[in-house]
């Protein structure tokens, strides 16, 4: 029985995210020590990767625009499948750090032009769709920190074994992403793509300058911001008030799983009731979770809070990553998605750089309290730029 292009899209996120996610969580931080890590050089090979996110995933957009998003899926396959063999074989810390720079390309190419490829394919339920595709990779990322700490307890967290055993599995999930990846079928993109390298390059400019997409990656990224924050701070913030980790625990895994179970049903919603006002109302019950969080001081309050926040990031996202793809054409919806991404990776790393800070000098509760002030802001600029309503932007003279 053959899988629509759909059901492949899903199992290739699957399987790259998991592979992508089982990498450095939770053994990357564990595996740099080992190979004699400080713990500033720990933090610079874990933001390395993100760095690959922000730096390639406008070029891989265009490139899936110019040459197909099957030939660059192909090409992010290749890269998961064969970056966990290299840390077999590491010996050094800047050597890992190279090599999380590499693996990092994988995911910079694969989510935008995934993203524009489930677009491309569902047009008229791309919400829904991208929802479906967004559970997949969620699915994959809420089970490679299981796995990978289930490995590490079994054979040791300090053993070399233990980071062998954990990096073959990561090439195992890496292989099965590059052979889904070469099945799948082409969309019409390629054969809609810019004439030449000019006119790509005037709309990656038309997109820059679009200030509908710039105010949805805007709010992309303070909610991620937001999330980054409670992400990073919410355990400590939590043991500061005698909450148990094991509880704190709970309170993370409930974000995911409310985020996982309700993003296809947030996206079909947003198909027929519209972006907009769903990118509005979801941040605002962020903002408005992660103010409460700064006050909350027992678990059962905390982890209403942790769903609210897991809620506001479904109702936001799946609308938004939508929203990107109605305004951009065919032709140019992985440059787009690669714009997008970009503001998003760095809204995401962004959120515990800055509240992190903040909570150096003013404690955890300022923390939340300024993150859920910057979800506020991106939602009134949002609302001042593309006054409640979005429309498609013109690109080489379309739409």
């Amino acid at each position: 029985m053959s899988l629509s292009p759909l059901k492949l899209m899903c199992a290739g996120g699957l399987f790259a995210i998991f592979s992508s996610t089982l990498s450095k969580s939770p053994v990357l931080p564990l595996f740099a020590v080992h190979l004699g890590a400080t713990a500033s050089e720990v933090g610079v090979i874990a933001a390395v990767s993100t760095l690959a996110g922000i730096a390639f995933s406008i070029p891989a957009g265009m490139l899936s625009d110019r040459f197909g998003r099957k030939t660059m899926l192909t090409a992010a396959g290749v890269v998961f499948a064969s970056a966990p063999a290299m840390y077999l074989f590491t010996r050094g810390i800047w050597q890992l750090a190279a090599i999380r720079f590499y693996h990092g390309l994988a995911t910079a190419i694969f989510m935008p032009v995934a993203m524009a490829y489930v677009s491309d394919l569902h047009e008229e339920s791309k919400g829904e769709k991208l929802g479906w595709f967004s559970t997949a990779t969620l699915l994959g990322r809420f089970m490679a920190p299981l796995t990978g700490g289930a490995l590490l307890g079994y054979l040791g967290s300090g053993s070399h074994l233990g980071f062998a055993a954990i990096y073959s599995v990561c090439l195992a999930g890496g292989s099965l992403a590059l052979l889904v990846s070469a099945k799948m079928p082409s969309t019409a993109s390629s054969s809609q793509a810019p004439k030449t390298w000019t006119h790509q390059r005037e709309g990656l400019m038309q997109l820059l300058s679009s200030g509908p997409l710039l105010a949805i990656g805007m709010v992309e990224a303070a909610v991620l911001f937001m999330y980054g924050t409670i992400e990073v701070f919410l355990p400590l913030y939590g043991l500061s008030q005698g909450i148990g980790a094991f509880q704190v625990g709970i309170c993370l895994a409930a974000q995911v799983i409310t985020l996982a179970a309700t993003k296809p049903a947030m996206g079909r919603f947003s198909d027929r009731h519209g972006r907009s006002g769903q990118i509005v109302w979801g941040a605002l019950l962020g903002a408005a979770a992660a103010a409460c969080m700064a006050a909350s001081a027992n678990f059962g309050l905390l982890l209403a809070l942790s769903i609210l926040v897991g809620l506001s990031l479904s109702i936001v996202t799946s609308a938004t990553s939508a929203a990107v793809a109605d305004i951009s054409r065919c032709e140019m919806r992985g440059s787009a998605m690669g714009v997008f991404g970009t503001i998003m990776d760095v809204g995401h790393s962004a959120g515990p750089l800055v509240s992190g800070m903040v909570a150096a000098f003013l404690g955890f509760k300022a923390a939340f309290m300024g993150s859920a002030i910057v979800l506020t802001s991106a939602v009134i600029a949002f609302k001042a730029i593309t006054a409640s309503q979005l429309r498609p932007c013109s690109i080489n003279g379309r739409g």
